[in-house]
C-alpha cells in the first residue's frame, strides 16, 4: 500500500561568499599567504598592487565597479578593492622555530658507507620509515613486503637486519631502534666502559620491566649489588636520550619550520594594544582590463561573445567575493582577539600563569556574537606574539573549578599548582593521588582524586612510585 504526503524540509544553502570566508578563517598568517598567491596565479582578474604602480593608475583601477556593466549583481567599488598593508611594510616580528626531521642527516651519512646500489636504495628507504624520535616502529616482515611491493626489490627480514645495523651506527646514538629498551642499550653500549655503565648495560639488557617499574630492591637481589652501585647505574640510563630523532644536535643539517604570528600584543602606558601583522598579505585589486573586456564582450551576440562574458563574469565574481572573504577574515580574527584580550585582562596586563580566568569557546562567542565554530575555525592554529612570548590561541582556552570561597579558577591554575606540588616532593617518598588532593586542599582547592589523576597524566606526570629516587 503506497502512501503520499507533504514533507517540508529546511535547507541552509551557504554562499560562494560564505564558503570563501569560512575556508580562509582558518588559514594562519603564512598559509592566507600561500592561498592569496595561488588565487593570483589562477584568476586573472585578481591583481597585487605593487609600489611600481604608476599611482594615477591604482587610484584609477582601484574604483572599479561591478554596476557600470550589465550584471545581475551590482558591487560597490568598496568590495573590489582590500588594503591588507600596515604601517610598516615590513616589521621584525619574533618568530619560532621547529626542528624538523633527521632524515637529512643520516641519508648524508649513508652517503660516506661503501655500499652497492642496491643495498643504498634499501637503506633509504628504511631511513625514510622511521619516526619523528627516530625510531623504526615496523616490524622487517612487513617492511620487507613493502620494498617488494614499493620498489620492485626482493628482500628478507635478516637482509634488513644487518642493514638496520649499519643506519644504527648513525649519530645521534640511538638511532633506528625499535623500541626503547633496544634504544637505551645502543646508547649505553657506545660509552666508555665504567663499572656503573656496565651494571647500568646489564639492567636494560636483562631486568628492563623491573626497571620501569622501578623495582629497585628486585634488582639488587637479583645482581648482588649495593644500593649505591644501582644509584650510579641508574644516573647513567637517566642520562640518556630517550628520543634520539627529536633532539638532533644543533651541528645536523636542519631546516626552520617559523610560525609567524597572526596576532601581536603589546603594552604601552598601561593600556594593551593589539595589531595584525600583513606584510605578507599582498594588496588586492580588481584588473580594470578585464572589467572592460566584460563590458565589451556582454554588447556582442555571437556565441563567442557571450562564452567570453560568462567566463569573465564568473573570474569578477570569484575576485570580489576573495576579497570581500578576506575582508571578512579579518574583521572576524580581530574581534575575536579583542575579545579573547578583555576577557583575559588580567593575564595579558601581567603575564601570570594564574591570573588566566576559565574560558571556554561559547564565552567568546557570546562577546562576539559569533558563532562557536567560527570561533573554533579563529582559534585554530592562530599564535598571538605577547611581551612574556608566544602562544597558540588555544592555551588561553580552559575548564574552570571552584574553590572552597565559592570562586571559579581555571584548570591551567591547578595543573600549575600541582605541578609546582609534584616538583617540591621529597623523591624518597613522592605524593600520591589522594596526598595530591590534601595538598590541593590546603591551598583551598577542591579537586576529587580522579580529577589530580586526570591532570596528572594530561601534564606526563608519572605515578608516585615511578617518581621515587634512590
Amino acid at each position: 500500500m503506497l502512501k503520499q504526503g507533504l514533507q517540508q524540509k529546511i535547507l541552509q544553502k551557504l554562499s560562494p561568499l560564505q564558503i570563501q570566508t569560512i575556508k580562509l578563517l582558518e588559514l594562519p598568517t603564512l598559509e592566507l599567504e600561500q592561498r592569496i598567491k595561488k588565487e593570483l596565479e589562477e584568476n586573472p582578474v585578481l591583481d597585487e598592487i605593487t609600489d611600481s604602480q604608476d599611482a594615477e593608475e591604482e587610484e584609477r583601477t582601484k574604483n572599479v565597479s561591478l554596476s557600470e556593466y550589465p550584471a545581475d549583481d551590482p558591487t560597490p567599488s568598496y568590495k573590489l578593492y582590500v588594503n591588507n598593508q600596515g604601517k610598516d611594510l615590513k616589521p621584525q616580528y619574533n618568530t619560532f622555530s621547529v626542528k624538523e626531521s633527521f632524515h637529512q642527516s643520516l641519508e648524508m651519512q649513508l652517503g660516506y658507507k661503501r655500499l652497492d646500489e642496491r643495498t643504498r636504495t634499501i637503506a633509504l628507504f628504511v631511513i625514510g620509515s622511521l619516526d619523528d624520535d627516530g625510531y623504526l616502529r615496523r616490524d622487517l616482515d612487513s617492511l620487507s613486503d613493502d620494498i617488494s611491493f614499493r620498489l620492485n626489490i626482493e628482500t628478507s627480514p635478516q637482509e634488513l637486519e644487518k642493514i638496520l645495523h649499519i643506519i644504527q651506527e648513525f649519530e645521534p646514538v640511538g638511532i633506528g631502534a625499535r623500541n626503547l629498551q633496544e634504544c637505551l642499550i645502543l646508547q649505553i653500549r657506545a660509552k666508555n666502559r665504567t663499572p656503573s655503565q656496565e651494571i647500568a648495560e646489564t639492567i636494560l639488557t636483562d631486568y628492563f620491566p623491573e626497571f620501569t617499574k622501578k623495582h629497585y630492591p628486585k634488582i639488587i637481589s637479583k645482581m648482588g649489588i649495593t644500593q649505591e652501585e644501582l644509584k650510579e647505574a641508574v644516573d647513567e640510563i637517566v642520562k640518556l636520550n630517550p628520543r634520539p630523532g627529536g633532539q638532533i644536535d644543533d651541528s645536523y643539517i636542519e631546516q626552520a619550520q617559523q610560525i609567524v604570528p597572526d596576532f601581536i600584543l603589546e603594552e604601552k602606558d598601561g593600556e594593551l594594544i593589539m595589531s595584525m601583522p600583513k606584510f605578507s598579505v599582498p594588496e588586492l585589486r580588481v584588473n580594470k582590463r578585464y572589467a572592460d573586456l566584460l563590458m565589451k564582450a556582454s554588447g556582442s551576440n555571437n556565441r563567442e561573445g557571450k562564452e567570453a562574458a560568462s567566463f569573465v563574469k564568473q573570474k569578477l565574481d570569484s575576485a570580489k567575493w576573495f576579497i570581500e572573504a578576506i575582508k571578512q577574515r579579518q574583521n572576524t580574527l580581530q574581534n575575536t582577539m579583542n575579545a579573547i584580550i578583555d576577557f583575559q585582562r588580567e593575564y595579558f596586563m601581567e603575564g601570570d600563569e594564574t591570573k588566566l580566568k576559565p574560558m571556554v569557546l561559547k564565552n567568546i562567542a557570546e562577546k562576539t556574537g559569533l558563532d562557536i565554530s567560527t570561533i573554533s575555525r579563529v582559534v585554530n592554529c592562530k599564535y598571538i606574539q605577547t611581551p612574556f612570548g608566544i602562544f597558540p590561541l588555544k592555551y588561553f582556552f580552559s575548564e574552570g573549578l571552584m574553590t572552597e570561597r565559592g570562586e571559579e579558577v581555571s584548570t591551567r591554575e591547578i595543573k600549575k599548582i600541582l605541578a609546582e606540588s609534584v616538583d617540591q616532593e621529597d623523591k624518597n617518598k613522592p605524593l600520591t593521588d589522594e596526598e595530591l588532593v590534601g595538598v590541593l586542599q590546603g591551598k583551598g582547592y577542591i579537586v576529587a582524586r580522579r580529577t589530580v589523576a586526570k591532570y596528572r597524566e594530561q601534564l606526563n606526570i608519572p605515578i608516585a612510585r615511578l617518581r621515587k629516587e634512590l
